[in-house]
């Protein structure tokens, strides 16, 4: 959707004449229909989030909850091989101003740890969907998916969960 809203803004400005806008809307549907199909985000109520490809989940924790924690200095990752439930308390991080406990989404077993966070924390503040995820797991309950919130219902959440506070 920004991209679709940068490319309108952006050929408002040019001459009618220059402007090729005909097929925008259709190639970007059929590009993110085609994404989001296996690696769709989803998220918890304690902000971690879990992308899946075939049954490997990759899980870390989101920009929301990064942001409430601030600078993260130091990350405990679960093992190779820790078999975890959903909504296992798996790990922690601490930042220069609170420590908070890893929950695990999904049930599965741990296949591989991101050593590059364990070593540089503030890969979380800095990527925390890309290269500050935290650890992989292969799914044995790939069912659970379908129980976490998508984007949209995440960004909800994270409305009600402010007013509630206020």
């Amino acid at each position: 959707m920004a991209l679709h809203r940068c490319i309108l803004l952006s050929t408002r400005q040019l001459p009618k004449h220059l402007v090729i806008q005909t097929n925008v809307n259709q190639t970007f549907s059929v590009s993110r229909q085609n994404y989001s199909s296996d690696t769709a985000r989803k998220y918890t109520n304690r902000h971690e989030w879990v992308t899946v490809d075939k049954d490997i989940g990759t899980v870390g924790i989101s920009k929301y909850a990064q942001e409430s924690l601030g600078d993260v200095v130091f990350a405990q990752l679960p093992d190779v091989g820790t078999k975890l439930l959903a909504g296992d308390e798996c790990g922690a991080l601490e930042s220069v101003k609170a420590a908070s406990e890893i929950y695990s989404p999904v049930t599965g077993t741990v296949t591989e740890k991101n050593k590059q966070v364990e070593g540089k924390p503030g890969l979380i503040n800095t990527s925390c969907y890309d290269e500050g995820w935290l650890f992989k797991l292969k799914l044995t309950k790939p069912e659970e998916i379908k129980d976490l919130m998508d984007e949209t219902q995440y960004e909800q959440f994270l409305k009600t969960d402010a007013e509630q506070e206020h």
